[in-house]
């Protein structure tokens, strides 16, 4: 998703990333990440710029972005949907997180 708006190296794209998410990667998490996603064809590797490798989303990349999103949304739907199903008086209640959904 990173790569949406724009090439970017690893750096880049690990702030990115914090800054979208609140999750902080590792650069083996992210070069990880970067090496398999570079392998199924969605990313692409530029020219180095000085010792910077940046990347860019491809157009499968693109597709396979768009259907994730696609899918996203159809979860959030259907989770609004269900939430509006509840009765007023559980609304007003604040149930204790813990970390996972309900």
């Amino acid at each position: 998703m990173s790569l949406a708006s724009g090439a970017k190296h690893g750096h880049a794209l690990m702030k990115d990333i914090t800054t979208l998410t609140s999750v902080r990667l590792g650069p083996g998490t992210l070069y990880g990440a970067i090496s398999r996603l570079a392998e199924c064809g969605l990313i692409a590797p530029l020219p180095a710029d000085d010792r910077r490798r940046p990347y860019e989303i491809t157009p499968d990349g693109e597709a396979v972005l768009e259907a994730s999103i696609a899918d996203l949304r159809r979860i959030v739907e259907e989770g609004t949907a269900r939430l509006s199903t509840l009765g007023r008086a559980t609304r007003g209640s604040q149930p204790e997180l813990r970390g996972e959904p309900a």
